[in-house]
């Protein structure tokens, strides 16, 4: 099979296309041929080797000292089920299915394996660029919101970050709750919170986030220029701080009214999420860029901080 493959850690041109052995599922995993895959922010922290403040030295431990242990990046997918390892009812080959493979990453390729418990079938209605799209903002997003923060009709949600991946979706799923959202964006970015269901946008070039102030119920960074310490600041007596973006310090610290982490990779999960973007509720807000030989040009567009929405290539062009 080809595959995007990141020995080194560096810039966008560290990725390399490469011939590789096609992957064997195992128990519990099923083989599927990618038809379209995520381009990240945590795709193009990981290729950077650039981590949040405070996880640097732990993440290259985990992750590989001097590039990826596991070079084929990408953790978010939609294809079709061509081959099936034990223990995998309920999966046949030829199905359409879309899902998330967490650290085992792979997704950069023509094939990947990935674990049942977080794959499910994609939606008919629904294209595969789209599915690949909606997964990771949207697995996100609804975990702050509604996991964590208990989101309720009539809060007052702020979304730092509106125009990204976790950011679009965040504000879909908070406007279709019932809650006043205000997205904080460019200025060019505007238009597209108003059209996605945002009450109030704020220019972060005329109001720098470091001087909103504030009486919320949910704050939702999705950037990282927001701290534990600015909780009082920008919060309601009895409001939830959501750090998608945190340094070590504050993940490790996160309690009571603040939370960060990880969102938990679940098939049941991404079924919703699926079934929403199939009858319209939930926008993936997405482009494609082409094949494995795009995957440099999305980095350089995330690496600039302008991405809108969401990345997606298709290893098999």
């Amino acid at each position: 099979m080809q595959a995007a493959v990141v020995h080194r850690y560096g810039p966008p041109e560290a990725v390399r296309i490469a011939t590789r052995d096609d992957p064997a599922p195992r128990r519990g995993e099923v083989l599927v041929r990618v038809e379209s895959a995520a381009v990240t922010s945590g795709d193009a922290r990981i290729r950077a080797g650039r981590f949040p403040a405070g996880f640097g030295a732990l993440a290259r431990l985990a992750i590989g000292m001097r590039g990826p242990r596991r070079p084929i990046l990408g953790g978010t997918f939609s294809g079709v089920v061509a081959g099936l390892g034990p223990d995998t009812d309920g999966f046949t080959i030829g199905d359409a299915v879309s899902g998330m493979t967490g650290a085992r990453f792979g997704a950069h390729a023509e094939l990947l394996v990935a674990p049942t418990r977080s794959t499910t079938p994609k939606p008919e209605a629904l294209s595969h660029d789209a599915a690949a799209a909606v997964l990771f903002g949207g697995s996100t997003a609804w975990h702050f919101l509604h996991d964590r923060a208990k989101m309720r009709a009539g809060d007052r949600v702020l979304v730092n970050g509106g125009s990204g991946s976790v950011g679009v979706s965040a504000i879909q799923l908070a406007r279709r709750a019932g809650a006043h959202v205000t997205a904080v964006v460019s200025p060019r970015n505007r238009d597209l919170m108003l059209a996605l269901g945002a009450d109030e946008v704020i220019d972060y070039t005329a109001t720098p986030v470091s001087e909103l102030r504030g009486d919320t119920d949910i704050v939702l960074d999705t950037v990282g220029n927001i701290t534990r310490a600015d909780g009082p600041r920008l919060l309601a007596p009895n409001g939830s701080l959501l750090l998608a973006v945190a340094s070590l310090r504050d993940t490790v610290l996160a309690r009571g009214r603040v939370h960060a982490g990880p969102a938990p990779e679940r098939a049941d999960r991404f079924a919703t999420l699926l079934d929403l973007a199939a009858a319209g509720s939930l926008a993936p807000v997405a482009e494609t860029l082409g094949g494995l030989a795009a995957l440099p040009d999305a980095y350089r567009i995330i690496d600039s901080g302008r991405k809108i929405g969401n990345l997606v290539i298709r290893p098999g062009l």
